[in-house]
């Protein structure tokens, strides 16, 4: 008998694997939600840092937004480009980095993102709703704790 090359005896105990299929679970039921809009899950996370950045009076920029949402820069300048093209943003000169702009909603893209941002709390809540309160609230706590110690820009 060879030795198994897994760590785990049983799939259901690699959190990895449990993390994987979540995830895989609950972006499938964000995907169908936002198909409808002709937006993509990426390009619905933008506009909703967006949005609560604008709410909470601060700047963004390509750098931030990739920073805040952990997307990788590609599929910020793609994302941007499309939501640019569907005039849902819009890019001005940064006024002391020439080399940044700045990124804000339109008045159109505010107004599609305050309606997705409803459905997809919606989502969150049904999903997660299966979880109690304080259960829900060291979840979150251990996300944080993961996610300041294996990001690059907290350390």
């Amino acid at each position: 008998m060879s030795e198994s090359a897994f760590l785990f005896k049983k799939p259901k105990e690699s959190p990895g694997l449990l993390l994987w299929q979540v995830t895989t679970l609950w972006q499938r039921t964000i995907k169908k939600t936002l198909e409808p809009y002709n937006i993509t899950h990426p390009q619905f996370t933008i506009m909703a840092i967006l949005l609560w950045f604008e709410e909470n009076y601060k700047d963004a920029t390509q750098a931030t937004l990739a920073d805040f949402s952990k997307l990788d820069k590609m599929t910020i300048s793609q994302s941007l480009k499309f939501l640019s093209s569907k005039n849902y943003i819009k890019r001005r000169e940064h006024p002391l980095d020439t080399r940044a702009k700045l990124v804000n909603l339109t008045v159109e893209g505010k107004r599609l993102i305050t309606q997705l941002v409803s459905l997809i709390e919606a989502i969150d809540y049904e999903f997660f709703c299966t979880i109690n309160q304080d259960d829900q609230s060291q979840f979150i706590e251990i996300l944080h704790k993961i996610i300041e110690e294996k990001d690059p820009i907290n350390r």
